[in-house]
């Protein structure tokens, strides 16, 4: 979710009531100098009666659920019958929209087999076509197996990544967009072919999933380089690639056995997306006509004494004015945005969704669409956005909980608690209530979520400070919070540039300045990530610290699928067991910032009669008598 409150468009802050006419479109046609486009632009040529799209592009057969809904527009289309001819394709029901400019057709295409046909629209003696394809599938949707904790999956902005394609930074669209990297607000160019070319960084690395911000068109003019104000559900922005570059991107991680995670977006779209111009129905958004926003009280699902005015601001009410606030009760939108999640899995292999917002739509159309797509594909895994900073609030929305009288379906949600001590808790010394000590206690309430393996673990990404508030001065603290996070129970998640200490806070830098540009993704740029060109010493052995214990988690199933044994920190000292089967590795962090010295007997349930093990992080033979010696801040992970 984008906090970024200065976010505002202020585009249509007061539309005003919904009327219905054939000229609908007409009503809000404002001049090119302000940004806003035509009629025409919208939905076909002003006056000319049309079908200008149907959603879904295409579909595919052999289905699990034989149900598919069009949606079509076009000026004055729901005035008009339909009918099809094609073996196997029936006509289940049309709904012509409030707005003459929509009709939504829902078909049975169980028996029919791959193929294009026409869907012949009439009204008297007028007559309109369109012809409509059905794939055939590719692969088996089972063997479709989504990202889970044997992955370790890196977050990136595609414009703040890498500028693989210069020919569409500059491309016109229909309102008007700056593309500067001198300005953090303005665009800055990069694009789908720049995550393309920088694979072989990332693999090598040892990132297995990419998670991307939204990369679908954001055709909202300035300030929406992040992605999160959709103004179309099935193309890709044109300033980052096409929907052809995004199968390839997804194709050529493929081959390298690395996992994409597709960024949706359900609570809400741009105020410049032809619905918020011309509804389909009245309610297809929440206070269209007078505004509330919300107040961000996740809390009211689960609080006993909440009051409905909280719960109705935090479900209704627009994040701002350039956030339209869906209604998802509405069934034909939420079979629309169902329909477009299952199509972009379909469409380009996804191996997962990450929903943003996740407390915000309507939770029971939330539970459907989790159980539509597992139903689908049910090795596919889907992470929500659980904004909440504890974890009893988080474990509420994870699917099996108890907590939550209604199972939400919800494979994998966020651990933001975490994220929220990280920084205070791996940069103080250690005490009774200091320090690791506030690791070791959030841990211990891994027990709330019914499946620890699916719990997403963050210390930063697109919408809270780095990790790192500042420029380090030495490693410790960094070293230790990426040993945690890669090898705890969970999925960890990365955000671009912690490999290089990125560091900056939402309150000094604001949100452009903890989405820098990836170093090297542009031509000319003096210091080169991929390339490893003008790191400092000290990013260059944070980058190779992650490293290695990336490539040592790969395939690791003691890290994936391991049983974790904890120890209360004593004498400032931190150790766990990650164990599976006959194997297991030990982590030992020194929380303090001088010489320490560990006794080894309180360990034995773990250690055994092992007298020595080997250091993951330097390969070296470290010797398990007695005591330890451990110097200030150090990390050990040993196998044993």
């Amino acid at each position: 979710m984008i906090r970024n409150f200065l976010f505002t468009l202020m585009f249509f802050s007061s539309i005003g009531t919904v009327s219905y006419s054939a000229d609908r479109l007409t009503e809000y046609s404002i001049s090119e100098s302000n940004g806003s486009c035509s009629s025409s632009q919208l939905l076909g040529d002003e006056r000319k009666e049309s079908i200008s799209r149907i959603d879904p592009l295409f579909w595919w057969t052999g289905m699990k659920n034989p149900e598919l809904q069009l949606m079509v527009s076009g000026y004055n289309i729901a005035d008009y019958s339909l009918s099809i001819n094609y073996p196997g394709v029936k006509i289940k029901s049309v709904h012509p929209m409030e707005s003459p400019n929509y009709m939504v057709v829902y078909l049975d295409v169980k028996d029919a087999k791959p193929g294009k046909f026409t869907l012949n629209f009439s009204k008297g003696r007028k007559k309109l076509k369109y012809d409509y394809e059905l794939k055939a599938r590719v692969g088996a949707p089972e063997d479709r197996v989504g990202f889970g904790s044997e992955d370790v999956v890196y977050l990136l902005m595609p414009d703040r990544f890498a500028n693989g394609d210069e020919a569409n930074d500059h491309l016109k669209m229909k309102y008007p967009y700056i593309t500067d990297r001198n300005n953090r607000g303005a665009r800055h160019g990069g694009d789908i072919a720049g995550i393309i070319d920088n694979l072989p960084y990332l693999d090598d690395l040892g990132i297995t999933a990419i998670w991307t911000t939204p990369v679908l068109e954001n055709d909202m003019g300035e300030m929406s380089y992040h992605g999160y104000a959709a103004t179309d559900y099935y193309r890709i922005d044109p300033r980052l690639g096409s929907n052809e570059d995004y199968v390839r991107l997804a194709s050529e991680m493929h081959k390298r056995g690395m996992k994409l995670i597709m960024d949706m977006v359900f609570n809400h779209c741009g105020s410049r997306h032809p619905w918020v111009i011309d509804p389909p129905m009245r309610d297809w958004f929440n206070n269209y006509d007078r505004k509330v926003y919300t107040n961000h009280n996740k809390g009211a699902y689960y609080d006993p004494y909440v009051a409905d005015i909280e719960k109705y601001e935090m479900t209704d009410g627009w994040f701002v004015d350039s956030m339209a606030d869906m209604n998802q009760r509405n069934d034909f939108l939420a079979d629309y945005l169902i329909q477009n999640s299952i199509w972009w899995i379909e469409y380009a292999q996804l191996d997962g969704i990450r929903q943003d917002t996740y407390p915000y739509p309507d939770v029971d159309m939330m539970k459907r669409w989790c159980d539509a797509v597992m139903t689908e594909y049910p090795n596919m895994n889907i992470v929500g956005e659980i904004l909440i900073t504890n974890p009893i609030g988080t474990a509420f929305w994870q699917r099996g909980s108890k907590l939550n009288p209604v199972d939400t379906g919800l494979k994998s949600v966020m651990d933001f608690h975490l994220q929220s001590i990280a920084t205070k808790a791996f940069n103080e010394e250690t005490s009774w209530n200091t320090g690791l000590q506030t690791i070791f206690e959030h841990f211990s309430l891994d027990f709330c979520y019914p499946d620890i393996y699916n719990v997403m673990r963050l210390y930063e990404n697109h919408d809270v400070d780095r990790f790192l508030h500042t420029d380090p001065e030495n490693l410790g603290a960094y070293k230790q919070a990426v040993t945690v996070l890669l090898t705890v129970p969970g999925i960890p998640q990365l955000f671009y540039g912690q490999e290089i200490l990125s560091s900056g806070t939402t309150i000094k830098h604001g949100y452009e300045g903890i989405r820098p540009d990836m170093p090297g993704g542009w031509k000319g740029d003096k210091i080169n990530v991929f390339k490893g060109e003008g790191l400092t010493d000290m990013q260059k052995e944070a980058h190779q610290f992650m490293k290695t214990i990336l490539q040592w988690r790969k395939g690791n199933e003691v890290i994936s699928k391991g049983t974790m044994k904890h120890f209360m920190p004593r004498n400032g000292v931190y150790v766990y067991e990650r164990r599976c089967g006959d194997k297991s590795a030990v982590v030992i962090l020194n929380g303090i910032s001088k010489d320490n010295e560990l006794s080894l007997e309180h360990y034995k349930e773990i250690l055994g009669d092992k007298r020595s093990g080997r250091d993951v992080i330097t390969g070296r033979k470290v010797n398990l008598d007695n005591t330890l010696k451990l110097s200030p801040k150090e990390v050990l992970i040993l196998e044993l």
